[in-house]
C-alpha cells in the first residue's frame, strides 16, 4: 500500500510519499507540492501493479543475475572452506535444480516456502522422509548464498528478509549413550584399525573429524591440542592414563611412518568410519547408535561420575552451556544439591521434617 501525507518542516509544508517496494524495502519520497506527490504516488501504484517498476524503483541491472550465475561465483568463493567439502558440495546441486535459471530478484518467499515443503515431503536415499534437520541445512546454505549475492551487488534484498522464519523445529533431545556393559563388547567387535579410534573417542569426546585429522604434533606434555574444531575455537584435552596406553600402542604399530595418529598401512588418513563402525555395532547387537554417540557416551559417564558440567563443557568444546545441559539430569543429586543452598532461608534452625508437617525443632 502506498500513501502520502502532509508534514511540516523548518522550511515549511511538504508532502511525503510512503510505500514498500516489491523487495520489501520501505521507500519515502518528499515533495514540496501536493500535485507532485500525487503524480508520483499514482505512478508508483501503476508501475507496481503492472510489474514494470525498474525505472520508478531504480532497480539495478545486477538484479537480472540468475541463481546459477550466482552459484558459480559462490562455489568459486567458498570451495576452500571446510564446510564446502563436507556438505555444500552436496547441497548446492540440490539448490541449482530448484532455482537454476531463475532471476535472483524474482525469487520470492513463496518460492522458498515451496522449496522447503517439497524437500520435507520427499523420500531420501534411505527410504524415509527427509529430516527437518537436513532441510534446515539446505535452507541455511541457500540463505547464506542469497546474503552473499546482496553483498556482491547481485541482489537488492534477500527474500529471507521479507517473510517469517522457514526453519523447522528440530528434535535435538536425542541422547543415546553406551552403558558400561556395552562398551567392552563393542571394542572387542571393532577391527584392529577401528578399536583405538573408538576407544579414543570414548576417552576424549572428540568428534570423528577431529579424530581422523589428529596428528602426533598435536600431543604435547600430556595434552591434546585441537585447533581445527567445529566452533573454530581451539581446545585442550588432557590425556588420561588409559588413553596414553592406547596412543603408545598405536605409535608402536605404525612406527611414526605418518604424521597422522590414525592411518592406514600406507600412512594415509581414513576417509570414513561409518561402514566398519556399523558392522561392529551389528555384531554385538547395539542398535540405534552412531559414531557421534560415542561423544555422548563420554559426556554422560563423566557427569554420572560427578564431573561438573562446566568442565564437561570445556572438554566438549561447547560454546553454549545449553548444549551441555542435556547431560544435567545424569548428575547424581544435581537438583537436590541446588535446593540445599536454601536450607537456612528464613533464619530458623529447623530440620527438613518441618516442611512436611512434622514439628521437629532443634531444642536449645
Amino acid at each position: 500500500m502506498a500513501t502520502f501525507k502532509k508534514i511540516t518542516t523548518k522550511e515549511g509544508s511538504a508532502w511525503n510519499v510512503d510505500y514498500y517496494d516489491p523487495q520489501g524495502r520501505r521507500i519515502k519520497k518528499r515533495f514540496k507540492k501536493k500535485a507532485e506527490a500525487e503524480a508520483y504516488l499514482a505512478k508508483v501504484v501503476t508501475t507496481i501493479k503492472e510489474e514494470k517498476y525498474e525505472a520508478i524503483l531504480e532497480k539495478k541491472k545486477e538484479t537480472l543475475v540468475t541463481f546459477n550465475e550466482m552459484a558459480d561465483q559462490y562455489t568459486e568463493s567458498s570451495r576452500f572452506q571446510k564446510s564446502f567439502a563436507s556438505f555444500k558440495t552436496v547441497i548446492i546441486p540440490v539448490l541449482r535444480r530448484a532455482f537454476g535459471e531463475k532471476i535472483l530478484a524474482k525469487i520470492s518467499d513463496l518460492d522458498l516456502e515451496t522449496f522447503r515443503n517439497r524437500r520435507r515431503g520427499e523420500i531420501s536415499k534411505r527410504g524415509t522422509l527427509r529430516s527437518p534437520a537436513r532441510v534446515n541445512r539446505e535452507l541455511a546454505v541457500l540463505k547464506h548464498m542469497l546474503n552473499k549475492a546482496v553483498e556482491w551487488g547481485m541482489l537488492e534484498v534477500s527474500p529471507f528478509k521479507r517473510g517469517k522464519s522457514l526453519m523447522f523445529k528440530e528434535n535435538n533431545e536425542r541422547l543415546r549413550f553406551l552403558t558400561e556393559e556395552e562398551v567392552e563388547p563393542l571394542l572387542s567387535a571393532c577391527l584392529p584399525h577401528l578399536r583405538p579410534i573408538v576407544e579414543t573417542a570414548l576417552l576424549t569426546g572428540m568428534r570423528a573429524g577431529e579424530l581422523l585429522s589428529l596428528r602426533w604434533d598435536q600431543i604435547v606434555n600430556g595434552m591434546i591440542y585441537l585447533k581445527d574444531t567445529k566452533s573454530n575455537k581451539p581446545r585442550q584435552i588432557p590425556i588420561s592414563e588409559r588413553l596414553e596406553q592406547v596412543l603408545k600402542e598405536v605409535r608402536r604399530r605404525h612406527q611414526l611412518k605418518s604424521p597422522y595418529i590414525f592411518c592406514n598401512k600406507e600412512g594415509k588418513q581414513f576417509n570414513d568410519l561409518r561402514t566398519s563402525f556399523k558392522s561392529a555395532c551389528r555384531k554385538v547387537g547395539i542398535v540405534d547408535f552412531r559414531f557421534h554417540d560415542l561423544r555422548h557416551t563420554f559426556a554422560s559417564h563423566m557427569v554420572m561420575r560427578g564431573v561438573g558440567l562446566r568442565a564437561v563443557q570445556e572438554l566438549l568444546g561447547h560454546c553454549d552451556m545449553k548444549l551441555t545441559m542435556r547431560y544435567a539430569h545424569l548428575a547424581p543429586g544435581h537438583l537436590r544439591d541446588s535446593v540445599n543452598v536454601l536450607n537456612d532461608l528464613g533464619g530458623g534452625k529447623q530440620e527438613e521434617g518441618k516442611l512436611f508437617g512434622l514439628d521437629r525443632r532443634i531444642k536449645p
